[in-house]
């Protein structure tokens, strides 16, 4: 089996957030994927859908497979670093806040026919 890879780093968003949308075209076409993250109101499938599309053109181009042949083969949402910052409280404390980032990994490949 051929397979084409797309890779997306550091995207801010909490992986747990991003996982609702991956789990939205696991193991779909791309066409029926696609479709899915552009109609999703989750903002991990605008972010998603990117990632799929890149990974639609490598397929293209590296392994010579139209757009209509592909399938989803693997989606994977993986924790990035966590950007720390503080806010103020009252009396002169603080509390930690935490801004989470995302890798997106996306495999598609040929669908057997």
């Amino acid at each position: 089996m051929q397979f084409a890879k797309a890779v997306s780093k550091y995207i801010r968003i909490s992986p747990r957030k991003a996982r609702y949308a991956a789990d939205l075209i696991r193991g779909l076409s791309v066409e029926k994927a696609s479709l899915q993250l552009l109609y999703s109101k989750l903002r991990g499938g605008r972010l998603l859908k990117k990632t799929l599309d890149s990974a639609v053109a490598n397929a293209e181009t590296q392994i010579d497979a139209r757009r209509e042949a592909l399938k989803v083969y693997e989606v994977r949402v993986d924790a990035g670093p966590i950007l720390r910052r503080a806010k103020a409280r009252s009396r002169g404390s603080s509390v930690p806040v935490n801004k989470r980032t995302s890798h997106f990994t996306v495999v598609v490949t040929k669908e057997m026919t």
